[in-house]
């Protein structure tokens, strides 16, 4: 993926601000906002790692994704 570096350039804070904002909403227990923006977090991550062509950022967040997405369909679907 070739992108911009100006726009990998505020997609990775954007996506560090969002993930913060996720773990500090889960951490109070907002539910189900804090892990929606984690998932948020995680999908511009990978974004960027992918336009970086890391591969070990990749998996992580490819990884936190799945998990963060099934999670909030299993507890949603309870619901």
């Amino acid at each position: 993926m070739v992108m911009n570096k100006d726009i990998v350039f505020y997609l990775k804070w954007l996506a560090t601000f969002v993930t913060i904002v996720g773990a500090v909403c889960t951490s109070v227990n907002i539910y189900p906002l804090g892990p929606a923006l984690l998932n948020v977090g995680s999908f511009l991550w990978l974004i960027v790692s992918i336009a970086w062509r890391e591969w070990s950022l990749i998996v992580i967040n490819a990884t936190l994704l799945l998990i963060y997405t099934v999670g909030l369909v299993v507890k949603l679907v309870q619901f």
